[in-house]
């Protein structure tokens, strides 16, 4: 253990593609790992999913692995069940969101070390908290990955994604690359969980079934969490225990529409009835079950949900995507009315679907969450320029002087200004959210073992309650 070494393929030095620790980046050498550790908690099994309340936290933003373990106390006396770790894997430059990753089985050096990442699963165990990993197997990020120099069959070249060809997920070898990574992170690491990184761009059901019956088979013993992103609203994954739910993006999007009148982009799909659909998402789960979505240039999206338990759908209000992906990172506490987003986050820590939160509005931060990145050189020049392109068609950035606001995803400040600072109504809160949370857990989740979808009807305009012509 220790002992760095890489190999020599094409006239080049690479790293191990299954390297469990770098040392000097994603270009440098590969460690071979220790894998002791004395666990405290070796009896721990979990939590079933019907308890979950998710918090999804950024590891770098935190301080690493030891800053988030200093934040595990707090987040358990709040009433949070879970931590949901954004991709934790390798990837060029020291700040990054991590779905840029290359090497899938290594634990980014700039978080801490294998052991700090085990200390801080331990904790959170120890505390009662389920830990969950977001796992990126659809694409590979566009600095250091060298699988295309020597092994040309790992991607499909003729199936375009947004990243590039297609992971081959068909072939033998790259299946087991990627399911024998989900095991090690359950297995050598004890994550109680995974949630699966866009899996439409996968596109093979096949392959999620396997790595799912893999899991299952494996880890008979512990409650392990599968959950699915899937911008496809497709239902077939979730007729089975292989996967426990799905993050349901017209939850979040629909609310948005109601918390903040924006219609724009995919915004659109929401923008008529939105109080009605708002009824159909909590009773059905999806919104668009095969309904032609405007967003989707009138096609059909997604497939019939209403069979499905409440329990089936992760509900947000915000996340690392709808956060960061806004040009300029903004919260809801700067986008919404406070009354109104306390009457949004009351429903969706009371209602029955699994809740995940994002880090910081437990708080009220109005600290942006941006997207940031530590490329160097033309492809940084590319990033930057992309980026900004990218809103071009919003009427906020349409000139190029406006777009040249959004801030540069290489800059270091651009990283800093997206640490979570608490809110000046911090203390608020804070309280609210424990109130709803201990709510949650004494009267909502003891009757979700066994849960079932129920009716809920739209009544006038969302905001407003019977009599009145003020906003909640």
């Amino acid at each position: 253990p220790g002992t760095p070494y890489r190999y020599h393929i094409a006239n080049t030095p690479v790293p191990d593609p299954a390297s469990r620790r770098q040392q000097g980046g994603v270009h440098g050498w590969s460690i071979v790992p220790d894998h002791s550790y004395p666990w405290r908690t070796p009896e721990w099994r979990g939590r079933p999913w019907h308890e979950m309340v998710v918090m999804e936290l950024h590891a770098g933003t935190l301080g690493g692995f030891s800053g988030v373990l200093q934040r595990l106390p707090a987040l358990a006396a709040l009433g949070v069940t879970a931590i949901q770790l954004m991709p934790i894997n390798a990837f060029a430059g020291d700040r990054g969101w991590g779905y840029d990753g290359v090497l899938p089985y290594a634990v980014h050096e700039a978080y801490g070390t294998p052991t700090e990442l085990r200390a801080l699963i331990d904790a959170a165990h120890e505390l009662g908290l389920s830990v969950f990993l977001d796992v990126v197997y659809n694409h590979f990020g566009p600095d250091g990955n060298y699988l295309g120099l020597y092994a040309d069959r790992f991607f499909h070249r003729d199936v375009a994604t947004p990243w590039g060809g297609a992971v081959a997920v068909d072939e033998a070898p790259v299946a087991r690359f990627f399911i024998d990574n989900a095991l090690m992170w359950l297995k050598d690491y004890r994550f109680d969980g995974l949630r699966l990184d866009a899996v439409h761009a996968i596109d093979n059901p096949q392959f999620l079934d396997k790595m799912a019956a893999e899991i299952r088979a494996a880890l008979p013993d512990r409650h392990v969490h599968l959950v699915l992103e899937n911008e496809q609203n497709d239902a077939a994954r979730l007729r089975s225990d292989a996967y426990d739910a799905q993050w349901n993006d017209d939850f979040h999007n629909v609310l948005h529409v109601l918390l903040t009148g924006e219609t724009s982009a995919y915004y659109g799909d929401f923008a008529d009835e939105p109080a009605e659909r708002l009824a159909r998402c909590l009773s059905e789960g999806f919104i668009y079950q095969g309904d032609p979505s405007p967003n989707h240039d009138g096609k059909p999206r997604g497939t019939p949900s209403a069979h499905l338990a409440p329990i089936r759908f992760v509900s947000f209000l915000q996340n690392h995507d709808q956060v960061g992906n806004r040009a300029l990172g903004e919260r809801l506490t700067l986008l919404t009315d406070p009354a109104k987003l306390r009457a949004a986050t009351a429903l969706m820590l009371l209602a029955p679907q699994i809740p995940l939160l994002f880090m910081g509005e437990e708080e009220g931060s109005e600290s942006p969450f941006l997207f940031f990145t530590d490329f160097h050189d033309d492809l940084a020049d590319a990033v930057r320029e992309g980026r900004r392109k990218e809103f071009a068609k919003f009427e906020a950035f349409a000139d190029e002087k406006t777009r040249e606001t959004i801030p540069d995803p290489n800059a270091l400040s651009t990283f800093e200004a997206s640490i979570p600072q608490p809110g000046p109504d911090a203390g608020t809160w804070r309280s609210f959210y424990q109130t709803l949370l201990h709510l949650r857990r004494d009267h909502i989740a003891p009757r979700l073992s066994t849960p079932k979808q129920h009716p809920v009807e739209g009544r006038g305009p969302v905001g407003k309650a019977e009599g009145e012509s003020t906003p909640l």
